[in-house]
């Protein structure tokens, strides 16, 4: 055996210095059970669901949190492991608001890791259920997060994302013991803290506690199989990648995007972060008070309904009678963000090929 190798499951492997046995194990595409880890984020070990065996250490040891060494050898799953990830899970799940197989199901955010892993390790569900003790924040009045304490089992993902990843700290754990719960200072509103009201807590959480309050996701059956249309967000230039889900049954069969998610970490420019406006700023698709018909200005100084035909002529020839008389700098052409890129292009492409002037601008500058 060589210099910075181990043995994985019987398998001979190099590893830089620094790896841990998780991430050796993704590189293999071995898969161990975790609920607290995020590759974006420091390990912590907290949820001790990624447990493995190595040779000649008595307890089992977290595969997120503990390094490889040379000659190091690992388990990673075996009938010990498998009846500890079954018996933590049932514990958890005796502390998770879960009664009943109708409420097995899906969050409303980014799904229910905990209970997918209860299902793939067949944890008994028939434990008896303890009362939750843990307290959420005064009702908030931000638009977009929701926090449900008795579905948290305090694994601090969401803390540790917002420290660590947004360099913000608006939640942090408070209490102590079984009273362990997310908060903000002095149980403030997140519209009263260092909030971006980003989502990324409720992204990176496993139990569903960090949720979405969007009425439009909530209109969706939790079981319904949401389609999942990628594309590049046009809020600014950066270019993120971002998950729209479409209900295919909305709008009368047409779809209806439902909500926005992230793609996994690592798989994107992005990095599976998204800002506030990527993530929650999708209602306009179908708002009630978007305009659907074309306007124009009367003579009577009032905007009245008009064809495209007449819209397309009163544009046209307000654009050409004022780069006649005062010069195509006198013009000035202004995009929306909310345009798809293809449109933003041929803004600019108007501007400049036919009117020959450069003054065009788009909020994103893209």
């Amino acid at each position: 055996m060589t210099e910075n190798t181990a043995i994985l499951n019987g398998q001979e492997i190099r590893f830089e210095p620094g790896d841990t046995i998780l991430t050796a194990a993704d590189r293999l595409g071995i898969d161990i059970p975790t609920l607290c880890h995020d590759p974006r984020l420091k390990p912590a070990g907290a949820c001790r669901t990624c447990l493995v065996e190595v040779k000649k250490r008595p307890k089992l040891a977290p595969a997120c949190a503990t390094a490889l060494t040379p000659g190091m050898e690992i388990v990673t799953q075996n009938e010990r492991i498998d009846r500890h990830v079954r018996t933590l899970l049932a514990m958890y799940l005796t502390d998770h608001a879960v009664s009943g197989e109708n409420s097995l199901i899906s969050e409303q955010g980014t799904g229910n890791k905990l209970i997918d892993l209860a299902r793939a390790y067949d944890a008994p569900l028939d434990w008896p259920s303890l009362d939750n003790i843990r307290k959420g924040r005064p009702t908030d009045v931000n638009p977009y997060v929701a926090f449900q304490p008795e579905k948290c089992i305090a694994c601090a993902r969401c803390t540790r994302y917002c420290a660590e990843v947004e360099s913000v700290s608006a939640i942090t754990m408070a209490e102590r013991g079984s009273r362990t719960t997310v908060f903000t200072a002095d149980g403030r509103s997140l519209m009263d803290t260092t909030c971006e009201l980003c989502g990324g807590c409720i992204d990176t959480c496993p139990t569903g506690a960090m949720t979405e309050k969007k009425p439009l996701v909530s209109q969706v059956d939790s079981l319904k199989e949401l389609e999942k249309v990628r594309t590049t967000c046009n809020y600014c230039g950066v270019g993120c990648q971002m998950d729209l889900n479409v209900d295919p049954d909305g709008n009368n069969g047409r779809g209806k995007v439902v909500k926005v998610t992230s793609p996994p970490p690592g798989t994107t420019t992005n990095d599976g972060n998204l800002c506030v406006k990527g993530r929650f700023a999708y209602d306009f698709i179908d708002h009630t008070e978007r305009l659907t018909t074309p306007l124009v200005r009367g003579e009577d100084g009032q905007l009245h309904e008009a064809t495209w035909d007449e819209a397309y002529r009163r544009a046209a020839e307000g654009l050409i009678k004022v780069s006649a008389q005062h010069g195509p700098n006198a013009l000035g052409f202004v995009s929306s963000s909310r345009c798809t890129m293809e449109e933003n292009y041929l803004m600019q492409k108007m501007s400049r090929a036919v009117f020959h002037t450069n003054n065009v601008h788009q909020c994103a500058a893209t």
